[in-house]
């Protein structure tokens, strides 16, 4: 008895009174948000829902097992594409989305099968070319790209009253909230543990019982699930999609949005999202700048903050809980 509940105690996202509020008041602004925001405030918070799905499963592969990764555009592409397609078919939103994460699962699990020889840069590298390789199948093949066209796809139609900007929203926003429940949940379970020990000692893990092929190509096909599910979002968010779109600069992105959100962290990740989102608007007027925050953002966090803007958070979280008495 006593094991579930700590089990229910690590699911909980705030043990303490005022945490509770504090975050039914997030919940309850999120969801007030479109009614008192202008449009492209709402289109931002749209965008920082659908990154955050992505950097949650970028940070499942990196941050709880270890596996380091740049072929994530690679499955941006193959959840978009395949998303695309199976509208244009006729499937309904759901299904195609679910179809476009599938999918993506599938080739992560086959992606994965060098992670079974090859570990650190090496991985790095060897995933990095399998991104290359898919950039350039959808470049050269338009019957999966649609060419220099490209793939229109269908808006979500509005319900319930609201706009489609509005309804867009609050399928994003129910959406990241699935992911992030199903996410603490996969962390606190004994496949995250799993995970976490292979990151910290894979021999050690094996020794111990743990399936080293099993949990990698798992670890591997819930990431791509996650990240394929984002490319499929962006693809609705876009309505036209094309190769050029997800190139070196989308797999670099969600890395960036990992380490300075936070390694191992899923607050990190939807903080890492907001930071990746939030630079190219502020600094609209000089593009130019932003590769230059990126590489400052990881050098930063590298050096004083390794658990990036969660870490801060949780400093500050600290700070006033013991005011003050410091």
């Amino acid at each position: 008895m006593d094991l579930i509940e700590s089990y229910r105690e690590d699911l909980r996202f705030a043990r303490r009174p005022i945490a509770r509020v504090l975050l039914a008041l997030l919940v309850a602004g999120l969801v007030a948000l479109p009614w008192f925001a202008p449009d492209h405030l709402v289109f931002l918070a749209t965008l920082v829902a659908l990154y955050s799905i992505g950097v949650m499963g970028q940070n499942l592969l990196i941050g709880y097992t270890g596996q380091i990764s740049f072929a994530q555009a690679a499955f941006l592409a193959i959840g978009a594409f395949t998303f695309g397609h199976l509208r244009i078919w006729g499937l309904p939103f759901p299904l195609a989305l679910a179809g476009a994460g599938a999918l993506a699962a599938l080739v992560g699990v086959l992606v994965g099968f060098p992670s079974l020889r090859l570990k650190g840069p090496y991985l790095a590298i060897a995933t990095l070319g399998f991104g290359v390789a898919v950039y350039q199948v959808f470049v050269n093949f338009e019957a999966l790209s649609g060419g220099r066209t490209g793939l229109a796809i269908a808006k979500l139609k509005p319900m319930f009253g609201l706009s489609a900007a509005h309804t867009q929203y609050y399928v994003y926003l129910l959406l990241v909230t699935a992911f992030t429940l199903v996410t603490y949940n996969l962390v606190s379970s004994y496949v995250g543990r799993a995970f976490v020990a292979i990151r910290d000692a894979d021999l050690a893990a094996e020794v111990n019982g743990v399936n080293l092929t099993r949990y990698k190509l798992l670890a591997f096909a819930v990431s791509s699930f996650y990240t394929g599910v984002h490319g499929a979002l962006y693809a609705q968010v876009l309505g036209h999609i094309d190769p050029q779109i997800f190139n070196l600069l989308e797999s670099l992105t969600l890395f960036v949005a990992v380490v300075v959100g936070g390694i191992a962290s899923i607050e990190g990740s939807i903080l890492g999202a907001l930071f990746v989102i939030a630079v190219p608007k502020l600094l609209a007027d000089y593009r130019e700048l932003v590769p230059i925050i990126y590489g400052l953002g990881i050098l930063l966090v590298l050096m004083f903050e390794p658990l990036g803007l969660y870490g801060g958070w949780l400093k500050t979280r600290l700070y006033f809980r013991n005011w003050p008495f410091r």
